[in-house]
C-alpha cells in the first residue's frame, strides 16, 4: 500500500528528485552537530537518519571521558561505520595541556577511534606551539581544527577580532584544517553574539575573509544564532554545536524549506519554470 501511494505513473517518487524539481540547492554536509551525552542507540538512530547532512560529529565537552567507555566506543564505531567523521571538543584538549598530558590524551583519542581533535585556548592560559601540536596530532593519524575565542571573555571587540584572525592564520599555516569560532552553548554574550544574542555580522565576515568559507566553522547552538548566520551568509555557511535533535530543522532552514527561510531571498529555492497550471 505504501509503495502504491509513492508511485506515480508506474515510477517510484523520491524526495531528492522532488527537491531538485523545486530548485532546492544540492549541498555537501555543512553542519557539525554535537553529542553532549546521548545514549548509543539514540545517537546511532540520529546518524542513520541524517548522516548525509553531517560534516562531522563532535563528541563534545568531556562527557565521553566519564561515560561508560564501552558506550563511548560503540558511538564512535557507529559513526565510523556510517562514514561520519568524529571530532572531540576543545575542553578536554585544554585540560590535557594544563596537566602536561597532551601526548597521553592524543593517544586516548586515537585508540577510541575518533577522526580528529579540536584544539583551543578558550579557558586556560597557555602558550601553544601550533606546529608542534599539529605534528603530535598528525603522528597519531588524526585531523586538527582550532577554536578561536575565549569561553569566558564576553563579546568580541575590534581588537580581539584582529588578534583572533592572526591566531587562526597561524594554526592554518601549521596544519589545522578548520578554524572554529567560539559560540559555546548559549550564543549570548560570547564571541560574535552580544548580551541579547544579536550577531555581529561584520566581525563574522572578517573571519570568512581571512580563512575562506570552506575553512571557517561558526558555533551556532540555538535557533536565533543558526538562523542569523544562515540569513547572512546563505546556505553554504558551516555551523557547529547544533544539537542532533535540531539538525533537521537547521537543514530545512538552510535549504529554504522553513517558512522563515522562505522569506529570505538568499535561501529561498529558485523554483522550476512556471507552467500553465500555476501561471
Amino acid at each position: 500500500m505504501i509503495t502504491e501511494v509513492l508511485r506515480s505513473n508506474g515510477k517510484m517518487r523520491h524526495t531528492r528528485d522532488y527537491l531538485c524539481e523545486i530548485g532546492v540547492v544540492d549541498l555537501p554536509p555543512l553542519t557539525s552537530p554535537f553529542d553532549p551525552g546521548y545514549d548509543p542507540l539514540t545517537l546511532e538512530s540520529h546518524l542513520e537518519q541524517s548522516r548525509h547532512l553531517i560534516s562531522s560529529l563532535k563528541i563534545s565537552m568531556a562527557c565521553w571521558q566519564v561515560a561508560s567507555e564501552i558506550a563511548t566506543r560503540k558511538k564512535v564505531d557507529a559513526a565510523r561505520r556510517l562514514n561520519v567523521p568524529v571530532c572531540t571538543g576543545g575542553g578536554p584538549f585544554e585540560i590535557a595541556v594544563y596537566f602536561k598530558k597532551l601526548p597521553e590524551y592524543l593517544d586516548l583519542c586515537a585508540d577510541i577511534g575518533v577522526t580528529g581533535i579540536e584544539a583551543g585556548a578558550g579557558f586556560i592560559e597557555n602558550v601553544l606551539n601550533p606546529r608542534e601540536i599539529a605534528r603530535l596530532v598528525s603522528e597519531r593519524g588524526l585531523t586538527l581544527q582550532f577554536e578561536i575565542g575565549e569561553k569566558h571573555g564576553g563579546t568580541f571587540t575590534e581588537d580581539v577580532v584582529t588578534q583572533l584572525v592572526d591566531q587562526g592564520k597561524r594554526w592554518l599555516d601549521a596544519g589545522a584544517g578548520k578554524i572554529v569560532v567560539e559560540g559555546r552553548e548559549s550564543a549570548q554574550d560570547v564571541g560574535l553574539f552580544d548580551g541579547k544574542g544579536k550577531l555581529n555580522a561584520g566581525f563574522a565576515e572578517r573571519f570568512v575573509e581571512a580563512y575562506g568559507m570552506d575553512r571557517t566553522i561558526f558555533e551556532a547552538p540555538n535557533k536565533p544564532s543558526q538562523f542569523a548566520l544562515l540569513n547572512h551568509f546563505g546556505p553554504r555557511v558551516h555551523l557547529s554545536n547544533v544539537r542532533l535533535e535540531e539538525l533537521l530543522r537547521v537543514e530545512i532552514y538552510r535549504r529554504g524549506l522553513h517558512s522563515d527561510a522562505f522569506q529570505q531571498e538568499i535561501l529561498r529555492p529558485k523554483g522550476p519554470a512556471m507552467n500553465g497550471l500555476y501561471a
